[in-house]
């Protein structure tokens, strides 16, 4: 073998190598199921495992787009606070890079638009912006979207998506769970429909503040609805869990929520509740949907709004 055999063509075969697994990367996607899902037959199904059905996740603007009419939304510009209050080590180069992955200054991103023409406000998690942690930053666009939907008498609908609160901002970001709280309290006093989409997951101080304080509560399919985790409620009761223990499933079953729709349906369902909600029209069927019965039932528990 000579030089030029034993460097170059190593070295080609490489870069050829190194394109190929670009390629595969920006194509494909691996789900749950461990099936590969082409990429683009995942966005056109909502992000959905046509195999398994598994929901993926969804950024805040993959979710306003397949839930706003015709794509069509505003994103509203929120408070945005001092990013380290508390001078936390790494913290600032943390947020850099989540910004630069995401495209947002925090998890949480407010926008206006019309859900089968009625005009809404709306609020989501970015899991991708540090497991949508909520901090100060998040609580300031949680209240500022609160405070909107008052302004215009729109309802508020939040697609929840969070590990709790952040850890770097100790305190000062324990003290979003109150301030959120006393929004929604807010909002119920000018009798504006709240509904809250529990996505995977929905866990910590966010399970235990605004998140669970909808008058709707609605969980996609599988999604984990937890405060503390699995391991450590096992490690502490000393028995064996459920399989299904913590799922969206599990805990409608139990009476933490409402109704579990899977995503396609998720339009259709929040503009008929709403419908109902603000008087203005009977309950009707929706197509497609198992458990229209849960439907009626919840809607029917539900004192409308004047």
């Amino acid at each position: 073998m000579n030089w030029i055999t034993k460097f170059i063509k190593p070295k080609i075969k490489s870069l050829f190598k190194k394109q190929g697994s670009k390629s595969d990367e920006a194509l494909w996607s691996t789900c749950e199921c461990k099936k590969l899902i082409y990429k683009d037959e995942l966005f056109n199904n909502l992000s959905v495992c046509p195999s398994c059905g598994f929901h993926h996740k969804l950024t805040c603007n993959e979710r306003f787009k397949i839930f706003f009419d015709n794509k069509e939304f505003q994103i509203l510009k929120t408070p945005e606070p001092d990013d380290d209050p508390l001078k936390f080590p790494k913290y600032s180069a943390k947020l850099k890079q989540a910004r630069e992955k995401t495209n947002q200054s925090d998890a949480i991103l407010i926008a206006e638009g019309k859900l089968d023409g009625l005009r809404v406000t709306v609020g989501a998690q970015n899991f991708n912006f540090i497991g949508g942690a909520v901090g100060a930053a998040s609580g300031e666009a949680f209240i500022h979207g609160v405070q909107s939907a008052i302004t215009n008498k729109n309802p508020f609908i939040f697609f929840s998506c969070s590990g709790g609160q952040k850890m770097q901002e100790g305190a000062i970001a324990l003290m979003q769970m109150t301030r959120t709280v006393l929004a929604v309290n807010e909002l119920k006093k000018n009798n504006l429909p709240y509904i809250v989409v529990m996505t995977n997951p929905t866990t910590g101080g966010v399970s235990a503040s605004f998140s669970t304080l909808g008058d709707i509560l609605i969980g996609e399919p599988k999604s984990v609805i937890a405060f503390a985790g699995r391991r450590v409620i096992q490690n502490t009761v000393k028995e064996e869990l459920p399989e299904d223990f913590q799922t969206a499933e599990f805990v409608k079953d139990h009476g933490g929520i409402d109704l579990v729709i899977e995503r396609k349906y998720l339009r259709s369902t929040i503009s008929t509740i709403l419908s109902i909600l603000l008087k203005k029209k009977e309950v009707q069927n929706i197509s497609g949907i198992n458990n229209e019965s849960d439907i009626q039932e919840t809607l029917r528990k539900t004192p409308k709004a004047v």
